[in-house]
């Protein structure tokens, strides 16, 4: 039997493709609406504390997709941590750095990184699952390379395999996720176990999180 996609379905695909390409411009253009908007209430507090226990209290963190520093960066810099930001938007780090100066801010797209060392800690909060299917696969290896032995993983995710449309500043923003039982195949072939996963925390404006640590 043939598969016959539909117009409207095929105009939804092209919608859905121009917005993932269009993910790096809107924050690069929106920086200074970003920031108005982005709640620093720190309602992620309670899963920086688990995270930042998983490191062992101390260490390097890498925040990928770290945007402009706040409140997330910033919460991990006052709890006496190393932080190096990576961001794609020149606009998002010139007000991390200006906030602050002691910390590194690279601009680079997470799926190219190229950092040559390790980190105590790898995050990708509200960041990681702007990419699609494929890129979020391809990251993983990323995510082995920069780790060692002991190191924390956190990111958060849709609850299941698909896209997901949001608007941002009158644009449509891209999400994806992959299922959950890929995540956890994913995570355990590059060296993670699974250290607590709560899907659509209450606690935390809904937010589905992942916790890894990578095996000795």
């Amino acid at each position: 039997m043939l598969n016959i996609m539909t117009e409207q379905q095929k105009s939804e695909d092209i919608v859905s493709d121009a917005a993932a390409n269009n993910i790096l411009s809107i924050y690069r253009r929106h920086a200074e609406a970003f920031a108005r908007q982005r709640s620093c209430a720190l309602f992620e507090k309670n899963w920086l504390d688990k995270f930042i226990a998983v490191m062992g209290g101390q260490g390097h963190i890498v925040d990928i997709g770290c945007g402009n520093g706040q409140p997330i960066a910033g919460y991990f810099i006052q709890q006496g941590l190393q932080l190096t930001g990576i961001d794609g938007s020149a606009a998002m780090l010139a007000r991390a750095r200006l906030a602050f100066p002691g910390q590194r801010w690279l601009e680079q797209d997470m799926r190219e990184l190229t950092l040559d060392e390790t980190f105590d800690g790898l995050i990708a909060w509200d960041s990681f699952f702007h990419l699609t299917q494929l890129d979020q696969q391809k990251m993983f290896p990323i995510f082995d390379r920069l780790s060692h032995p002991g190191s924390a993983l956190m990111f958060t995710s849709g609850t299941g395999n698909g896209i997901a449309m949001g608007q941002f500043e009158g644009e449509p923003l891209f999400h994806a996720s992959l299922a959950p039982d890929e995540y956890h195949a994913l995570l355990s072939a590059h060296g993670f176990t699974v250290i607590e996963r709560v899907m659509e925390d209450p606690l935390c404006t809904g937010h589905t999180i992942w916790l890894a640590q990578k095996r000795g």
